[in-house]
């Protein structure tokens, strides 16, 4: 029997009242009191009271328990005047002869006046009984009313996780596996979850399993299959001769229960697993985490990682609150004491569609339903104003037959639909304890909709259902989630292939992250149903979508082919989630639609791992900035007038050309005459940390000095082998001249070197100046005919900057690029000559302070806890000398930096200055 806070209430005062006169009550007395006392909570003492319970002390002598009520309540009763607190002693020595899954949550000792109660961690709670109404809440466990809080990795969570997983591994073993697998586990986590917070009576199925079944797990698969078919039929439908265990449990529906599964088989280790299981407080226990948890327990190797991919509350915040739940909140504080006003709200928001269409267990889903349910008991509270009612569940016009998601895997799926009935029993729950009247949905007789199959080949449209109100044609209101994080280079063939039927021809679209496939199908589906611009999407994605080439592929499109204006945007911020194998991940959060709006909030972090600041503006552009909407594509020659960089050389040699400092070594002893055609190479790597390695520098070369050299020509001939049989047409070609760099890109000149991979701990990518002698790699881009001019604005923050917010990453790393970054960089307009020496002598100090420390790399001396001061300062003092290029004012944060820079290179390639652009002509006046 479930019943509400004011009839517990009640009987708590008429129980006191019956029993406050304690004169002559004696320990013989007990049963009669504690039957009264169960009565309180609705609690039947022939299901789970056993009086007079026989253990075994550590003394091994026999002791009795007043009263068990296995897993829940221990009870030991005294006359009156005598100690309790060898009562408890007591009543703690019984629970050494109690199996695990007896032990109780509540330890309760009485006098018949005096109580006192215990939890599991031993904290004390003293009343008398006329106090008992005063500390009623104590007890409310036994009624399943649990006080909720949502922590994003509960131990709770992490151990029934754990132990469903040992008890998939024992059925998967004995061979019940796949579908029937997995849908069997989602039914245990509902029967469990229903035991512990009242969708059944409480410690119903706990009760069933330990009272019913044999020790041996003979016959607990048969009573289990029983009792799947009993949850599936209504009670007028059942037999008549059903055993009265069973007749207990309400019909759930909801077609959870309706497949008929194959039967399971258990050991005495899988019953006491499954027991193991019920002894656990899953009213303690959050859908929204346990569902990823739960998901990773089917995999080992994910086990081992348990919660590290689950996409935690605060993140899933961080989306839905600027997406809708900030609005609403909004609109509510602004007409809470307007009746009229509230209804409509009220109903509006009864009428909302959401849509995850890359749902996973349904965590965005749990959670935007959640706070919508918590957000309406407080428009209830504001229509009620404290009137009493009799049906509060009439006053609640949520359900979770709202909420849609699509999900590639079949059994997160299940899930999710599971943890949505899961969620709405809680909020019931709490609006329960918020309206003093018990309220509960069974049978179950609305659901999600969660489709299994591919969101990026199903037509979202497709999945939704008509109602009567959608007088203009049903439509998503709000379409979120955290789509699958795979770079092009990390793509299966089958989603190579939902990439290539989405965006067909558009042109590189071939380098595109897969989550771009989710914002595509966002930007179709906004201007298919969006006539009445009410529909909104916000996406979780890496960050490399907001970054490098991929910019001016996918979002030139969104914007100029869907007209989509993004209206809120956190920056780059560390995705992680505070579990074992804590998955760090760097990302984005977009929310956009197809119509602008003026105040649009940006999320900045200083630290990555911190938490940000928000500030409101007109415009947010693809690369997260306040600017226009700019999209920078890839440039085969400078923006301005400045020196061509070019790649470094690729040897395309499998080792043969290239030299350690050993290999060098050992090929000068035995032919001394080889160390003329032996010169430095540089990779990044390399440049960065000082590492001597050497190459083979064959050109202009004649090659009768070097044929007769065996160790020479047998790495020739093993480069031309290993050309031949490559698949690169153009790898093939250069088998022709194996003796030189497969791609050789050497300039005739000394040259700058700059690194195509530099950490992002780094205020500055280190580069630095090489002598036409040594020879860089591909990770290395040379820019002949540099100039110390040159060098300064390269080095300054003004371009690493630029290169931050354009560049790609590899990892986290930055990954410069000459058509990307470097050519599309707006050096300063018109810079005095005043104002280039200046900047040549700052760049000359940089080059002085480095050279103090010979023996430093350049890593050592620009990670930014071992730069020495002296450089710091070179560096201060150029920064400025290169602001005074660009305006007279310095420049006060990144932030101001980007906004200048991006609407100065709008500004170059609109044609706004004479001979820039596409048809500008030398421009040597931008230097």
């Amino acid at each position: 029997m479930n019943l509400s806070l004011n009839e517990i209430k009640t009987r708590a005062t008429a129980f006191a009242k019956d029993w406050e006169q304690t004169e002559g009550r004696e320990e013989a007395d007990a049963k009669e009191f504690l039957i009264d006392f169960l009565n309180i909570f609705g609690i039947s003492r022939k299901r789970v009271a056993t009086f007079e319970r026989r253990v075994k002390k550590l003394s091994e002598a026999d002791g009795y328990i007043d009263l068990l009520w296995k897993g829940r309540l221990l009870v030991e009763m005294k006359s009156k005047g005598k100690d309790l607190s060898k009562a408890y002693t007591q009543a703690k020595e019984y629970c050494h002869g109690l199996k695990e899954h007896e032990l109780p949550e509540l330890i309760m000792v009485s006098d018949f006046y005096h109580v006192k109660v215990y939890d599991a961690d031993g904290q004390e709670t003293a009343f008398t009984l006329p106090q008992l109404l005063q500390y009623i809440t104590v007890f409310y466990p036994l009624a399943g009313i649990q006080k909720r809080t949502f922590a994003d990795q509960d131990p709770v969570n992490i151990k029934a996780a754990e132990l469903m997983g040992q008890l998939h591994d024992e059925l998967k073993a004995i061979g019940y596996e796949g579908h029937p697998l997995e849908l069997y586990l989602v039914r245990l986590l509902f029967l469990l979850f229903a035991d512990d917070t009242s969708i059944f009576e409480r410690g119903i199925f706990q009760e069933y399993i330990d009272r019913k079944t044999n020790e041996d797990g003979s016959d607990l698969a048969m009573h289990l299959h029983a009792l799947f078919g009993v949850l599936n039929t209504p009670p007028d439908k059942r037999l008549k001769t059903l055993d009265e265990h069973l007749m207990q449990f309400p019909y759930v529906n909801g077609k959870l229960f309706e497949e008929n599964l194959p039967v399971a088989a258990f050991s005495s280790s899988m019953r006491r697993l499954l027991l193991q299981c019920c002894t656990l407080d899953w009213g303690k226990i959050s859908p929204a985490i346990f569902g990823s948890l739960f998901q990773s327990v089917m995999d080992p190797t994910e086990r081992r990682n348990l919660g590290a991919h689950y996409t935690s509350e605060k993140n899933i915040l961080k989306v839905i609150q600027p997406l809708f739940l900030d609005e609403l909140k909004a609109e509510h504080g602004n007409i809470r004491h307007d009746k009229n006003k509230l209804k409509k709200l009220h109903q509006r928001i009864s009428q909302l569609r959401f849509l995850d269409p890359a749902c996973g267990c349904g965590n965005f889903l749990i959670i935007a339903y959640r706070e919508l349910r918590l957000l309406e008991m407080d428009i209830v509270k504001d229509l009620l104003q404290g009137q009493i009612v009799t049906d509060i569940g009439s006053y609640f016009l949520l359900d979770v037959d709202q909420f849609y998601g699509i999900e590639y895997e079949e059994f997160p799926a299940q899930i999710a639909q599971v943890a949505m009935w899961l969620m709405d029993h809680q909020m019931n729950l709490q609006a329960s304890q918020t309206f003093g009247e018990y309220y509960v949905r069974l049978p179950l007789r609305k659901s999600a909709t969660i489709v299994h199959g591919n969101a990026l080949r199903i037509d979202w449209q497709s999945i939704i259902k008509t109602m009567p109100w959608d007088a203009e044609g049903a439509r998503f209101d709000y379409i979120m989630g955290n789509p699958p994080f795979y770079g092009y280079a990390w793509q299966n063939d089958e989603q190579k292939n939902d990439m290539a039927m989405l965006f067909g021809s558009v042109k590189g679209s071939g380098v595109l992250d897969y989550v771009s496939g989710w914002y595509f199908k966002g930007a179709q589906y906004l201007k298919a149903y969006n006539d009445a611009q009410k529909i909104k999407v916000g996406f979780v994605s890496t960050n490399s979508i907001t970054q490098g080439e991929q910019v001016g592929i996918l979002w030139k499109l969104l914007v100029e082919e869907y007209g989509v204006k993004i209206h809120f945007a956190h920056r780059t911020f560390k995705w992680n989630n505070d579990a074992r194998g804590n998955a760090a991940v760097h990302v984005v959060i977009i929310g956009f639609s197809n119509y602008d709006k003026t105040q649009k909030p940006l999320f900045l972090y200083d630290n990555i791992s911190g938490e940000p600041e928000v500030v409101f503006v007109k415009n947010i552009n693809p690369y997260l900035v306040e600017a226009k909407d700019v999209f920078i594509e890839k440039r085969s020659k400078p923006l301005c007038s400045v020196p061509e960089i070019n790649r470094g050389s690729d040897a395309l040699d499998d080792g043969n050309l290239l030299l350690s400092e050993n290999e060098m070594q050992e090929l000068i002893s035995a032919n001394p005459e080889v160390k003329k055609w032996i010169r430095k190479f540089l990779m990044g790597r390399e440049f960065l940390n000082n590492i001597p390695r050497y190459c083979l520098w064959l050109k202009d070369v004649n090659p009768n000095e070097w044929r007769n050299i065996k160790s020479i020509y047998n790495r020739v001939e093993n480069v031309k082998a290993f050309r031949e049989s490559s698949k690169r047409i153009q790898t093939k070609k250069a088998a022709a001249f194996p003796y030189l760099f497969g791609e050789e890109r050497h300039p005739k000149n000394d040259y700058l070197a700059i690194p195509k991979v530099s950490s992002e701990n780094r205020d500055y990518i280190p580069i630095g100046f090489l002598k036409n002698n040594v020879v860089c790699g591909d990770k290395l881009f040379n820019l002949p005919n540099a100039n110390l001019y040159h060098f300064g604005i390269i080095t300054s923050l003004m371009h690493n900057t630029w290169m931050r917010y354009t560049c790609g990453r590899l990892k986290s790393d930055y990954s410069y690029s000459n058509t990307i970054v470097y050519n599309n960089f707006p050096w300063p307009l018109s810079p005095t000559d005043k104002q280039k020496q200046a900047v040549e002598a700052a760049a000359q100090q940089v080059l002085d302070a480095r050279a103090q420390f010979p023996e430093a790399s350049l890593a050592d001396l620009y990670d930014p806890n071992t730069m020495p001061p002296v450089l710091v300062k070179a560096h201060q003092a150029l920064d400025k000398a290169v602001d005074l290029c660009y305006r007279p004012q310095p420049f006060t944060s990144e932030t101001k930096r980007i906004e200048y820079l991006f609407e100065l290179y709008d500004q170059y390639t609109a044609g706004l200055f004479a001979g820039e652009g596409k048809k500008k002509k030398g421009g040597k006046k931008w230097l």
